[in-house]
């Protein structure tokens, strides 16, 4: 092919036709992240599996410990739960740099390797660490929340180096830790110490949309006081739990008035079944008493608020507290017994991308030539890790595969939409990073 020029839309068509080619390497890899487990907290198996695979890459990977002392300084910070329960001992994030020739745009793949619990596995028809395949789908806890996203991304870095494609820009490689707790340990950390890029990719489960925004988040827990008694002389005692009930209805009105009020275009137009529910309060779990027979004396409340980008999170946790407060209206016990609000866990700003912006059309390009249909914008709903990128003036998106029961038992990833991430990140990176030869 001497003399002849070799245009960015041919390499693309060539190294889109190896990853095809390579598909039983992107499901191994898949299987082989999904049979190590790594719920939140235990992901020190599973990162020196990730440690591994860059070391065959020809790459000089490093693990990467969180250092309290700088996250505490950050304006996102907050304490996780799970780093309450075990800290960042043993919990490293992994990071790998292939190296451009220079004078092109960098880019950061990214994903997170933890994934939520698979209790209770009495639910599962299979094994949730087993990887197993049915037709296009694959099987597995963090199959698809964000383990074949990640082999996607890996993949498609290899595919460059098989075809011995240089781009100019730096790509900048990393499996984080505790994104399900929140992300600090993790991708806040790596913002805080690895070199800033020009854009980056998270291939979290969009379903071939294209995510711009993450929605701010926030735990908060209400504990209310009463007073003991015996069951058979209850009117002796104050009933917790029937105080909380106040609480729990208090909030119920403030999440129907918040619904009304508020919308998230982008939320709504990718699924129209989140109308009206752009924000949620979300009541998670409610614990008091010790037995039928004594009136429970202490009760405790754990919520979860979600909202997309329009509000900070001073304006809704004032709305909260309010709301909280206003449960006592009426109410003797209360009014002498204040509800305590208690704000822990998740502490997340939402944010949302220039959809003008350069790297956003470029992606939204590449989806719709290697999908076949143009994107719809999503995100706004949860919190997630581009989020960090972006609060730092760098547009981050989210893109990855079909996936269903996320977060639930049998959960799985469409192996063919997998392969479509794969191709579209390798196109980004020729266009973007730019080829060197």
């Amino acid at each position: 092919m001497e003399g002849l020029k070799v245009t960015n839309k041919d390499l693309k068509a060539f190294v889109r036709n190896w990853i095809r080619q390579n598909e039983d390497r992107l499901i191994e890899l898949i299987q082989d992240l999904v049979k190590i487990p790594s719920v939140s907290g235990e992901e020190f198996n599973i990162q020196e599996f990730v440690y591994d695979v860059f070391k065959n890459m020809k790459l000089k990977p490093e693990m990467i410990i969180p250092d309290l002392k700088i996250l505490q300084r950050d304006v996102d910070y907050f304490k996780t739960t799970s780093f309450s329960r075990l800290g960042y001992k043993n919990r490293p994030n992994v990071v790998a740099t292939l190296k451009g020739a220079g004078g092109g745009k960098s880019i950061c793949l990214t994903g997170h390797v933890d994934v939520v619990s698979p209790e209770p596995l009495e639910d599962w028809t299979r094994n949730p660490w087993g990887g197993e395949i049915e037709d296009d789908l694959l099987y597995g806890r963090g199959s698809g929340d964000m383990k074949a996203g990640i082999a996607a991304m890996f993949i498609a870095v290899q595919a460059l180096q098989q075809l011995d494609i240089q781009l100019k820009g730096d790509i900048q490689l990393e499996t984080t830790i505790e994104e399900e707790d929140g992300g600090v340990g993790g991708n806040l950390f790596l913002r805080l110490v690895r070199p800033k890029v020009d854009a980056a990719i998270n291939p979290e489960p969009t379903y071939h949309n294209l995510g711009v925004a993450s929605g701010g988040v926030m735990y908060f827990r209400v504990i209310i006081k009463g007073v003991p008694a015996h069951a058979a002389t209850a009117h002796f005692g104050v009933n917790a739990i029937e105080k909380m009930m106040l609480v729990v209805k208090a909030l119920q009105d403030l999440n129907k008035r918040r619904q009304a009020a508020i919308s998230f275009n982008i939320v709504e137009e990718a699924d129209p079944r989140m109308k009206g529910h752009a924000t949620t309060i979300n009541i998670g779990t409610i614990s008091s008493g010790d037995w039928p027979s004594t009136v429970p004396a202490k009760a405790i409340l754990e919520t979860r608020v979600g909202w997309p980008p329009g509000e900070s999170r001073e304006e809704v946790q004032k709305q909260v507290e309010d709301a909280v407060m206003s449960a006592s209206k009426g109410d003797q016990w209360l009014l002498k017994n204040r509800p305590i609000v208690e704000w822990f866990g998740w502490y997340a700003r939402p944010h949302l991308l220039n959809l003008e912006d350069e790297f956003v059309l470029l992606m939204k390009k590449n989806i719709t030539e290697v999908v076949g249909e143009q994107p719809k914008f999503a995100g706004g709903s949860a919190g997630l890790d581009t989020r960090f990128f972006a609060h730092r003036g760098t547009p981050a998106v989210t893109f990855g595969p079909h996936v269903q029961r996320i977060h639930s038992f049998d959960e799985c990833v469409s192996i063919r939409s997998t392969i479509k991430v794969a191709e579209t990140i390798s196109s980004t990176l020729i266009d973007w990073c730019e080829v060197s030869r």
